[in-house]
């Protein structure tokens, strides 16, 4: 189900893209620089509208909610499509560019979510017979039905003898569940063979870490401990990515060029309004654990007493608003100490906290650090040092551990600028 789902996204993107095109080719004649920038600025505005969750199931539901995704991911785009578009000789005209834009805010969200909303609600729910205890898995399952906007529901919870479970497989007319799902593998051992059985007639067998992943995109600490033999094996397989690491020296490059003069700013407004230093540092826990110090500008005034907390200096408030503040912490990932995307580093305090309270947290560290991450862009900022929220972002870093590829990399650097323009995870 939440395939199918995923692909009339594609479908419904795809045709919104093509729209771009249409309309473009209506207000110009084409050659090969307006096509090539019209890749830049279409591809650019998708990428921005994708970037604040205009495609999201939750999106749709509120059509403010479409409306406010679509404008500020195509002003994204825009902004980030013109940098290119003005080093070329004949630029798009100003008056395809303000349709594009004016199609993309104005008429998109309406057909975007009337679109969505219509495939959603004729998609047909899908129902699971579980294997599990219900005490145990529906606190879950039911955050996994909230999610998937109820399209996939639970039949019965089945904590199963052979007999009982064999007489719910032959069910031959009117089956009222869908497929089987496993919710504790030690109660699915004791009745392999009648599983085994059930896939001979055609019934669906699934396990409950993939529905829940796909679903919640993130690893439920409960879910690890009734799984912990399968993410055991999982995360410690997971490894540094050359890849990602290349991705991460170009764009880190890029971004310190494109970001010079804002770097330049920041060291002359921290030296006028609070002298030095201009720069502090930080001992926090990167790969495998290890201490490295983070650098950023300075934003805080250190406490004359021990007992005194840290206030804002007087160019802090702006420098933390805007996020400036984290510029230099490119030069770590270029050093490579951090990655763009990656779990927080936390500071040695912190680390020492969760690790001894929160299972299996040290498997947050098998990746590198980033500035930006997967827990960042869908859950929050977690300053307060409580078991709860800090369990609950574990959950979305070891998602990324466990799933780290460049699709995913990619989605999370998008995702970041609807984080900043919208404050979310604010410091």
């Amino acid at each position: 189900m939440l395939r199918k789902l995923a692909g009339y996204k594609y479908i419904i993107a795809t045709l919104l893209y093509a729209s771009l095109f249409f309309t473009q080719s209506l207000t110009l004649t084409w050659t090969i620089g307006y096509i090539v920038q019209a890749l830049i600025l279409n591809t650019a505005i998708m990428l921005g509208i994708y970037a604040f969750r205009g495609f999201d199931n939750s999106t749709t539901s509120s059509m403010n909610s479409c409306f406010v995704s679509y404008l500020s991911g195509t002003i994204l785009g825009v902004v980030f499509a013109m940098i290119p578009i003005l080093f070329f000789h004949a630029r798009l005209p100003r008056f395809s560019i303000a349709i594009t834009a004016a199609l993309s805010i104005f008429i998109f969200p309406f057909i975007g979510c009337i679109l969505m909303r219509y495939t959603i609600k004729h998609l047909p729910p899908k129902r699971y017979l579980v294997i599990g205890r219900e005490e145990e898995l529906s606190p879950i399952l039911e955050e996994v039905r909230k999610a998937s906007m109820n399209k996939i529901q639970i039949y019965s919870y089945l904590n199963p003898s052979p007999a009982t479970l064999a007489a719910a497989i032959e069910m031959e007319t009117a089956r009222p569940y869908d497929a089987i799902l496993i919710g504790d593998s030690q109660l699915a051992r004791g009745v392999a063979h009648i599983l085994n059985e059930a896939i001979t007639k055609n019934t669906d067998i699934e396990y409950l870490p993939t529905l829940v992943e796909n679903t919640l995109h993130r690893i439920p600490i409960e879910i690890i401990t009734i799984f912990k033999d399968y993410y055991q094996i999982i995360f410690s397989q997971a490894r540094y990515s050359r890849r990602i690491r290349v991705m991460d020296i170009l764009f880190s490059g890029a971004l310190l060029v494109l970001f010079s003069p804002f770097i330049l700013f920041s060291i002359i407004y921290i030296l006028a309004r609070d002298g030095r230093p201009v720069f502090y540092s930080q001992p926090r826990h990167g790969l495998n654990a290890k201490i490295f110090r983070v650098y950023k500008f300075r934003t805080m005034n250190d406490p004359e007493e021990e007992e005194t907390k840290p206030t804002i200096t007087r160019s802090g408030k702006l420098l933390r608003m805007t996020r400036l503040n984290e510029i230099p912490q490119l030069l770590s990932v270029l050093k490579g100490d951090m990655s763009l995307v990656g779990p927080r580093p936390d500071i040695p305090s912190t680390y020492e906290y969760c690790t001894k309270e929160i299972p299996f947290y040290r498997y947050r560290t098998k990746i590198m650090p980033g500035i930006t991450g997967h827990a960042q862009v869908l859950y929050r900022y977690v300053d307060k040092l409580e078991y709860d929220t800090f369990a609950r972002r574990l959950s979305y870093d070891l998602y990324y551990v466990k799933n780290m590829d460049f699709r995913l990399y990619l989605s999370v650097m998008l995702r970041t600028a609807e984080t900043m323009v919208f404050r979310r995870g604010a410091k």
